[in-house]
């Protein structure tokens, strides 16, 4: 073996040798270049690691976080569909610094009269428009929204504070030391949108006997956030990238008319005060009922009550503790049930509220999913932590927050649906409720990363929706995700984009970073070693406030692999995987050399006479001779046919290798080589595969694993074009 390697390096060394005097003479001065290799570690991207977030992508042993106390009192006026409250705020300054003001969230702001939202897009006109539109485009109408601050104070005197937009300021009477809390208050009112004529992710759907369903969020003013990444997260709201916020206690008094059923994030208080006996009873029943929901508030009784107008109010008072916002849903239409569900031992309650609307589809399969979800998302996560998920069901809404959501799904008029509604009803439900362990309880900055919470939630979602019904939810998000990936590169933006700006939003922060960790599971680093890794980022992150960089760290730091390659290319760039067979050259044995080896013996005589006996291998069939390795065979089978493939990579994306072997009997071996096959070339790898059976075939990623965008190079012999290959190269045409 050591004869061997001098022997090879004294060939490179003349052959190195020879072409860098060629170069020489080509130039006198070479070019320089830097290190631009697919497998390059991400050192040069990410943050420095610091004591609060570690270089393991753990929380360090320095790491803080504010937190944020609400007491409220809200009280809903259905005559004027407005919101009346007061909240007093107990600020944690739990960080190392002095704080100077503090910076509240006015998310209603972002529909008022004045606000900037509809000035930053780019409109043309249109051939035609509905009356309500052009209205609400030209006639500039006047809607009323947005929140009407009455009082902001500490210890009963006035406040300084200042409005921008979306954000308030709140300046602080002298600086909030480490460690010190402070107190004040402040006094509100607002305007309910109408969601189906004024959009908004919360708000009021009208029915036509003049009932009205409430699905109330971002309805209070908020703390932002505050930390040692971005400082204050004092963003502006432009009305899609969503929200970050901090964790507290919430004691809440929801006032509402008396026929009203409510429900919100957090415990009841006094079920005695506002439930009837014979709800309480069969709240009772549902809370050990463990395999079926039971009905609380009947379709009989909700159509009853729908049919009143009560004149007096109830006061429904929750609790909720280590929680990052709180939402509410108040109606007289609500059908209500319920069910028990098992976490690792502990009870957690699964609840439904929706309109006559919503059945019988929402009977048959909402709170059933809530339990599946929390199941399923726990399995690959940690044991679900609050007492209960609640499902709201509106026109047209998919809207979550802690313990509560809000979701689209409405069979048709007669009761009947299709199995499109019933998927669109199960995978949102399933979404919004996940989304309570992202962002609701791993709790990343949705202002700044989307994908945090949409495209990880997104890819758990995908695992729970096929254990639910994999029938319905039978997809391949791999092959699925081709076609955002191989559209137009000025209409996309790499994952790693701030959402505000980002042109396609729902691929970009839902399908393909969900799609990236199904192959990165599945293909990359298999379901074992994956899911521990993501379980692992998971519990280190609860209640917390991980970045990025926290995430990719601890995929890595829990699993041994350096997936550096892959986070670049399929968060950081907008690359495209396409890896194809581009040569295949059958080889034989023989027991003649070929010219060039011929000369080899002859210059290096000496050197080849030590190595005895050789058998050589040919691409030319008159040469072949396969009993050349009979005296070497030792029992062994040996290989009757050997194949040279040259496999090529268009696309800039790196993935792993996928082969699949067919014989001549029709059998299949598949083979997989690791990415790491592109590190010293990513344009071009070949590999030598020896069999007792001739190949009849070779195919690339048969399972279509790897999100490969073009199919057409897969195949050996070359296949016809499969009709996605055809619409393509139309369009290119």
């Amino acid at each position: 073996m050591k004869k061997l390697s001098l022997f090879m390096f004294s060939l490179f060394f003349v052959a190195a040798a020879s072409f860098a005097q060629e170069k020489k003479e080509e130039s006198k001065a070479p070019q320089g270049h830097t290190d631009q290799n697919k497998f390059r570690q991400l050192k040069d991207v990410l943050a420095t690691p610091n004591d609060q977030h570690t270089a393991s992508g753990a929380p360090g042993s320095q790491y803080s976080q504010q937190k944020v106390d609400y007491v409220m009192d809200i009280r809903l006026e259905e005559s004027t569909n407005k919101i009346y409250g007061s909240e007093e705020i107990t600020y944690h300054n739990n960080s190392k610094d002095a704080l100077e003001y503090l910076w509240v969230q006015l998310d209603q702001n972002m529909r008022a009269d004045d606000s900037k939202t509809p000035l930053a897009k780019s409109t043309g006109a249109t051939p035609f428009i509905t009356p309500e539109n052009f209205k609400k485009e030209y006639m500039k109408e006047s809607k009323g929204f947005g929140f009407n601050i009455e009082k902001v104070e500490s210890n009963g005197k006035p406040l300084s504070h200042f409005i921008n937009r979306t954000m308030m300021r709140i300046n602080l009477p002298k600086p909030l030391a480490s460690g010190d809390t402070f107190k004040f208050s402040i006094q509100w009112n607002y305007k309910i949108n109408d969601i189906n004529k004024d959009g908004g992710r919360s708000g009021l759907e009208t029915f036509p006997d003049g009932n009205n369903n409430y699905t109330i969020a971002q309805f209070f003013p908020r703390l932002a956030v505050y930390n040692n990444v971005e400082g204050w997260q004092n963003m502006q709201f432009w009305g899609r990238s969503e929200f970050a916020l901090e964790f507290g206690d919430y004691e809440v008094n929801l006032t509402v008319p008396a026929d009203h059923i409510v429900d919100a994030t957090g415990v009841l208080q006094n079920e005695k005060n506002v439930l009837t006996k014979t709800q309480r009873n069969r709240w009772e029943q549902a809370r050990k009922s463990y395999d079926k929901p039971v009905i609380i508030v009947t379709q009989a009784e909700a159509e009853k009550a729908e049919k009143g107008r009560a004149t007096k109010t109830k006061t429904w008072k929750f609790k909720a503790e280590k929680v990052r916002d709180f939402a509410f849903a108040s109606s007289r239409k609500y059908i209500w049930d319920a069910m028990a569900t098992k976490i690792n031992g502990k009870t957690v309650m699964a609840v439904s509220l929706y309109p006559k609307e919503g059945n019988p589809l929402w009977e048959e399969h909402s709170t059933r999913a809530v339990a599946h979800t929390l199941i399923e998302y726990s399995k690959l996560t940690f044991d679900y932590p609050y007492p209960k998920a609640i499902s709201v069901h509106s026109q047209r809404q998919g809207m979550e927050y802690p313990m509560i959501c809000f979701n689209f799904g409405r069979p048709n008029p007669d009761g009947t649906y299709s199995d499109r509604t019933k998927k669109g009803m199960l995978g949102v439900i399933i979404h919004e409720v996940g989304h309570n362990f992202f962002p609701m309880i791993v709790n990343s900055d949705e202002r700044q990363w989307t994908w945090m919470d949409e495209g990880l939630n997104s890819f758990v979602e995908i695992l729970a929706e096929y254990s639910y019904d994999y029938d319905l939810f039978a997809n391949n998000p791999a092959k699925e995700i081709t076609r955002y990936m191989s559209g137009d590169q000025s209409n996309i933006s790499p994952i790693m984009s701030q959402g505000d700006y980002v042109k396609q939003f729902g691929p970009n922060a839902y399908t393909k970073p969900a799609a990236g960790l199904f192959i990165l599971r599945k293909t990359i680093m298999g379901p074992e070693l994956f899911d521990h890794a993501f379980r692992t980022y998971a519990k280190r992150w609860m209640f917390k406030h991980p970045t990025p960089a926290d995430f990719f760290r601890s995929m890595e730091d829990a699993s041994a692999m350096d997936l550096d390659w892959f986070w670049r290319g399929w968060f950081y760039t907008t690359d495209v995987n396409d890896i194809g067979i581009k040569t295949v050259k059958p080889l034989y044995l023989t027991d003649k050399p070929n010219e060039r080896v011929a000369k080899l013996k002859e210059q290096y005589k000496q050197y080849f006479d030590g190595l005895g006996e050789l058998v050589y291998i040919t691409d030319k069939k008159e040469d072949a001779n396969a009993k050349a390795m009979d005296a070497h065979a030792e029992g062994k089978e040996i290989p009757a046919y050997m194949y040279a493939v040259e496999f090529e990579k268009p696309g800039g994306l790196i993935m792993p290798l996928i082969v699949e072997l067919t014989y001549a009997d029709g059998t299949k071996e598949k083979q997989t080589f690791p990415a790491q096959i592109w590190m010293k070339n990513d344009t071009s790898v070949k590999r030598v595969f020896a069999s007792s059976q001739e190949i009849k075939s070779i195919q690339v990623d048969p399972d279509f694993e790897t999100a490969d965008v073009d199919t057409s190079n897969n195949s050996w012999p070359k296949k016809e074009s499969n009709e996605f290959d055809k619409f393509k190269k139309r369009v290119k045409e």
